[in-house]
């Protein structure tokens, strides 16, 4: 495969190659073309903005290589201080993000939802995201006025709620899917 290469910008990453950039995001709808609010095809002339979970996951899958400024490479446990010190539970959050690519499903940002993850079948543009999926630790613990509240924000925008339960010492993930009712 071929090794793209990005710029390691504090908190972000950037391919400034527009073609580079193209072939990014049409690889599974990584980054945001800068200025470009809801890109819809990989038509754009731009570079690509990539959040720290998508620039080692790339760099993990051999396809990004990510340099500093002045081109000098960063190699894997430079880039993860850098993604635990711009990140709360980096680690837990990267092994679901990773078990969620890996399964195929694109996953977005979920910030605007209030939760870690929007994640789709197909992608942006295609179709609205069915999931929103917050990462928790085994040993935390949710009220019942945080079940409800997730549970209304979901329906209101119409997608599941998924509470992602990663294991850092076995490398699994288990999903929570809430189903609501009415009796």
């Amino acid at each position: 495969m071929a090794e793209y290469t990005g710029v390691f910008y504090g908190s972000r990453v950037i391919v400034w190659d527009v073609d580079e950039a193209r072939e990014i995001w049409s690889m599974g709808f990584y980054g945001k073309p800068l200025g470009i609010y809801k890109p819809k095809s990989p038509d754009f002339e731009t570079p690509l903005l990539l959040d720290l979970l998508e620039a080692l996951y790339l760099y993990d899958r051999g396809v990004l290589k990510i340099v500093y400024r002045d081109g000098e490479a960063i190699g894997r446990e430079e880039l993860l201080r850098h993604c635990r010190r711009n990140y709360v539970n980096f680690d837990d959050k990267y092994l679901v993000y990773k078990d969620l690519r890996d399964k195929g499903f694109v996953v977005l940002s979920g910030l605007k939802f209030g939760v870690d993850f929007a994640v789709y079948r197909k992608g942006p543009g295609l179709e609205h995201a069915p999931y929103l999926v917050d990462v928790m630790k085994p040993d935390s613990s949710m009220s019942g006025d945080d079940i409800i509240r997730a549970g209304r924000l979901a329906t209101t925008v119409r997608k599941r709620f998924v509470i992602a339960v990663p294991n850092l010492d076995t490398g699994e993930v288990r999903y929570l899917i809430f189903r609501w009712w009415r009796p």
